[in-house]
């Protein structure tokens, strides 16, 4: 699929991007000053709309995401240097990605979650690696699509966008990531076009995301310098729970592949399956959470609503959401469409 976008509509999109990135930085000012509403705003907000977001409208995120405007900056105004990345290139920033996801996110329980300027300092430190990549890289491949540590999430849960938009960044292809997430029908963590790396990759996050998910939500919160003597815990269960999962994703592919039949059908089920139980397993916990009914008291909370919501809340939110998600991934008729309309190849 291709689009010529007008030019009316690409100033709608700058100002979408301009409105998201001012919000974007009150947030991260809010963290340094007021770190109560900053926390609750990054944190409480706007992660657990996320991924529901990417799930629904993956090329909507990708245009509006606030470090996507900032890596791309250096290329709209003509500073890029526009290095082309070999397929050994976005193999290494893949792998970078998916280590920055897994490793920084158990943090939350040790420091991030209660800690406003170090949610900041990280939110620092990435920003500028995302202008860094785009002042070298070409259009997307540095950052968007390679380095950053949501882009292997927006791949799993992003398998069935309800709709298809413009791309409101490249203004033209140059075929910078191969293949490219935002332009490939029906993309995928395990679609790489023969890349080394980067299927193992695709296999662990599929495999793995959901168990990673489960014992992500076993640890609680700690304040202060405690949290720094559970590191082995806040670590350990996550990833010992990635393990356990993978496993099983991969006992349950060797049994169909056994029983024969369209193996690539088969696979697909498979891994949609486990994408739906990653989404279905993190709001499972989430949204209780969100207004107190967590499973420790306080962590995670927006507002508290137990003495206003019934208590049948937590069982009828995870029963609507287990369901969505379920028919989402699974019941709905899956939709090979790509995330964004691919604009014109260069000359």
């Amino acid at each position: 699929m291709s689009s010529d976008m007008s030019p009316a509509t690409l100033r709608l999109w700058r100002l979408v991007q301009f409105a998201v990135a001012g919000l974007g930085l009150a947030i991260y000012l809010a963290l340094i000053f007021k770190p109560i509403v900053g926390l609750h705003a990054f944190w409480n907000v706007l992660i657990p709309v996320a991924p529901a977001l990417v799930a629904v409208a993956p090329g909507l995120w990708r245009n509006i995401c606030p470090l996507a405007s900032a890596a791309l900056l250096p290329r709209h105004l003509g500073l890029s240097g526009r290095r082309a990345l070999s397929s050994r290139g976005q193999d290494t920033l893949a792998l970078a990605g998916l280590l920055a996801l897994l490793l920084v996110v158990p943090l939350r329980h040790v420091v991030l979650d209660l800690d406003g300027p170090a949610t900041a300092l990280v939110l620092t430190i990435v920003a500028a690696l995302a202008v860094l990549l785009g002042l070298t890289f070409e259009w997307k491949s540095g950052w968007c699509s390679g380095a950053c540590p949501v882009h292997p999430v927006e791949k799993l849960y992003g398998t069935q966008p309800a709709l298809t938009l413009d791309n409101a960044h490249c203004t033209s292809c140059e075929r910078c990531s191969t293949p490219c997430p935002d332009s490939t029908e029906a993309m995928t963590p395990l679609k790489n076009n023969g890349a080394r790396l980067r299927p193992y990759l695709g296999t662990l996050l599929v495999g793995g995301f959901p168990g990673y998910i489960w014992g992500w939500f076993q640890i609680p919160d700690y304040a202060g310098a405690e949290g720094w003597q559970h590191l082995p815990r806040a670590f350990g269960l996550p990833l010992g729970a990635l393990v356990l999962s993978l496993v099983l994703y991969l006992a349950l592919g060797r049994i169909l592949s056994a029983a024969g039949g369209d193996q690539a059908r088969r696979r697909e089920i498979l891994a949609r399956l486990f994408a739906c139980g990653a989404i279905a397993c993190y709001y499972y916990f989430r949204l209780p959470a969100l207004f107190g009914f967590g499973p420790f008291p306080g962590d995670g909370m927006l507002v508290d609503l137990r003495g206003t919501l019934p208590e049948s809340f937590p069982i009828l939110a995870r029963t609507l959401t287990s369901v969505l998600c379920l028919w989402w991934f699974m019941v709905r008729r899956p939709m090979p469409r790509p995330w964004s309309f691919r604009p014109a190849f260069s000359d």
